[in-house]
This record gives C-alpha cells, sequence and structure tokens, in this order.
C-alpha cells in the first residue's frame, strides 16, 4: 500500500498512523516517562479530599512534647543524683557495718572445689557424653541395617514387576502375589 505524501513534511492528522501505532507509541513513551498510567479523574478528586497525614502544627506541638519530656527526665536524674549523694555521708558506724557485710559475704562463698572433685565431674560427664554417643551410634546403624533391607527387597519385587513373557506380555503371577500381600498386611492392621 502507498503512501500519500502530502509535501509538508510533518505528521498527517487524518492518518492511521496517528491513531494506531503512533499514538500507541507516543502513549507507552509518556507511561514509562511518567511512571506509569495517570489517575482517574475520580481517583484524583477522592486523593485530594482525604485528609493527608501531614499538619505542620501538629508535628510542632509534638516535637515542642518530646522535648519538653526529655528536659523533665534529665531533671529527674539530676534530682535523684543529688539526693543520694546528700543523703548518704559516710560515718563511723557505717564503716563498721560495711566490714561486717564484708565479712559476711566472704563466709558465703564457696570454697573453691578440689583438683580431686573437679576430676571425678569431668570423668563424670565424659562416660555420660560417650555412652550416648555409642547410643546415638547404635540408633544409626540399626536404621541403616533396616533401609538396605526394605532397599533389597524392592529391588528383587521390582524385578519381578518388570518380568514378561516371550511375547512381551507382563507376568501377571508376581503382580496378583503383590497383591494379596498388601491385602493381608491391610487386614491385620
Amino acid at each position: 500500500m502507498k503512501r500519500r505524501d502530502d509535501g509538508g513534511g510533518g505528521r498527517d492528522e487524518g492518518t492511521s498512523e496517528s491513531y494506531g501505532k503512533g499514538r500507541w507509541r507516543r502513549q507507552k513513551r509518556n507511561e514509562q516517562r511518567l511512571g506509569g498510567k495517570g489517575l482517574s479523574l475520580e481517583a484524583f478528586a477522592n486523593a485530594k479530599s482525604r485528609p493527608s497525614g501531614y499538619n505542620p502544627a501538629l508535628i510542632k506541638k509534638q516535637r515542642e512534647f518530646y522535648r519538653n519530656a526529655k528536659y523533665v527526665t534529665k531533671y529527674k536524674k539530676t534530682q535523684k543524683q543529688q539526693n543520694l549523694t546528700s543523703d548518704h555521708m559516710p560515718t563511723t558506724s557505717d564503716d563498721k557495718d560495711a566490714d561486717e557485710i564484708e565479712k559476711l559475704h566472704m563466709q558465703r562463698k564457696p570454697k573453691k572445689r578440689s583438683l580431686r572433685s573437679l576430676r571425678e565431674e569431668y570423668e563424670k560427664k565424659h562416660t555420660e557424653d560417650e555412652k550416648a554417643r555409642l547410643e546415638r551410634e547404635a540408633i544409626i546403624q540399626a536404621k541403616k541395617k533396616e533401609r538396605a533391607k526394605a532397599e533389597a527387597k524392592r529391588k528383587i519385587q521390582r524385578e519381578k514387576m518388570f518380568k514378561k513373557t516371550k511375547s512381551g506380555q507382563p507376568v501377571m503371577k508376581y503382580r496378583i502375589e503383590q497383591l494379596l500381600e498388601g491385602l493381608i498386611e491391610s487386614s491385620q492392621k
């Protein structure tokens, strides 16, 4: 199909290109540039009518509140420190009490355990750990044996299930046996 050229050098408003692919491309390019499709008129109106979280007066009030709270906590800390230092002046009776308390603490401290008791405790713990390790190993070995036995049984069973007659038909004898074993097991449970 030939394209008409009226010598204007620009795009024809009347041609199908301005309403077809060209328009679609411009629209796509604008969407990418602007970061997606624009809002519909209804969505835009709703977004404008809803109150946003931005309120400068409220933000200022909150800042002032937090600043005041900080000052109050600082003041309380200094008051507490001043009360502690002014109320508690060391006297001679306090020194005696401190000595007695120190003696009591020294008496209450447990004596260091002897080397022999520590060694016994270590050996006891070591033997317990060894027993636990041996038990775990025994359990693992038993599981491995069970797994190997089950795997061998499955392999034999699989070979039987895939056996074919001379004409290529499956041997039904083994398949029927399998079904019967399954029924017997399910009836016993």
